[in-house]
């Protein structure tokens, strides 16, 4: 189902002619709407403060935990939409995988994935294994009302690659052995984390997300080929098992200059783009009937209340004559990013694309 439709059995909500829907709809906005990757996280005190001394999958289990992370930038920055406080791996942890975040570290997985015979502990996701998400959601949505709440999930690739690799990795090289050694059982593990990945979205749409992304985040590592053959069938899978929603579906990568037209192929709405290509040019590649979202690069934060405006200008420039745009940075929030450097750039942003 397109975008554009209404989808069966769904009335209208209140977020429906927010800016950043209408954006992602490539309808006339009355500015262009802006939101931040990680803006629910350690750039705020507010947030250091709240999950004190709670792990982080903790904290992702903890509904009204959830629910006052991801509405502390809306209530700071003002931003257009919030995105669910939650973490990639948490549908993997919901079905038993043995794995933790370490801090300083990132995910690491206690038994990594290498044989056909560890896809069985793969195991369908159900909403009970993830009630605390729809617990949550629905906390979110009465609070938040016209401003909207995207909903995420990792993509299988880049779930694939921790699983693989056992934790994070700057080479992927047990990741791309198997792709390239073994690619039927690499095909099978990704078509196994479609179908997982779909099911944790299809939870957050049902309790009341408007739109939701797939993040990418480590599928820069590939050439066009390898992906078109290797992941992208996996990732159209999960935009296609929510297609019917009608609710706009983003998808992102970091380092993926060379991937987006093919991502936008995979079956998204909205194509997120890095720092890395300015948004005319991204434009031309992913091809027409596709909104953009981005693309700042995040260090600019650190510079000059000037630089900053002047840079954002750059980006907004570039994205003059687009058929939607949302601004957001290239990649997430840094951490020791200046909460007040975002709520200047939203009320810029605002300020200067008002119609």
């Amino acid at each position: 189902m397109s975008v554009n439709e209404s989808p069966a059995g769904r009335q209208p909500t209140a977020t429906y002619d927010s800016p950043f829907m209408k954006a992602c709809r490539r309808e006339p906005v009355p500015h262009t709407p802006v939101w931040f990757m990680r803006q629910a996280g350690r750039s705020l005190p507010e947030y250091r403060k709240v999950r004190e001394g709670i792990p982080m999958l903790e904290s992702c289990m903890r509904p009204e935990l959830v629910t006052e992370i991801t509405l502390q930038p809306v209530r700071r920055h003002g931003v257009d939409a919030a995105i669910y406080f939650s973490d990639i791996v948490v549908p993997l942890k919901a079905i038993g995988l043995d794995l933790d975040i370490k801090p300083g570290v990132g995910p690491v997985v206690e038994e990594p994935i290498r044989t056909r015979a560890d896809l069985a502990r793969l195991r369908d996701l159900t909403p009970e294994d993830v009630s605390y998400v729809t617990e949550a959601i629905g906390l979110l949505t009465r609070e938040l009302g016209p401003t909207p709440l995207i909903g995420f999930a990792g993509a299988p690739f880049t779930l694939a690659s921790y699983l693989v690799e056992g934790g994070p990795s700057r080479t992927y090289e047990n990741a791309k052995a198997m792709m390239y050694g073994d690619p039927e059982l690499w095909a099978d593990l990704l078509d196994r984390l479609a179908d997982i990945t779909a099911a944790f979205l299809k939870v957050q749409i049902e309790a009341g997300a408007s739109a939701v992304q797939l993040f990418d985040s480590w599928v820069g590592a590939l050439a066009p080929a390898d992906y078109r053959r290797s992941v992208m069938p996996a990732s159209a899978k999960v935009f296609e098992a929510v297609a019917g929603y009608g609710v706009p579906r983003i998808h992102f990568g970091v380092g993926t200059g060379e991937l987006l037209g093919l991502m936008g192929e995979a079956g998204a709405d909205v194509v997120g783009v890095d720092w890395r290509v300015p948004l005319d040019e991204a434009a031309r590649r992913v091809g027409p009937g596709k909104a953009l979202q981005g693309n700042l690069d995040p260090t600019v934060l650190f510079a000059s209340t000037e630089a900053v405006e002047t840079k954002t200008r750059e980006v907004l420039d570039a994205a003059e004559g687009l058929e939607g745009h949302i601004f957001n940075l290239g990649h997430g929030v840094m951490p020791s990013t200046a909460p007040d450097a975002l709520t200047r750039l939203v009320d810029h942003v605002h300020t200067h694309t008002a119609r």
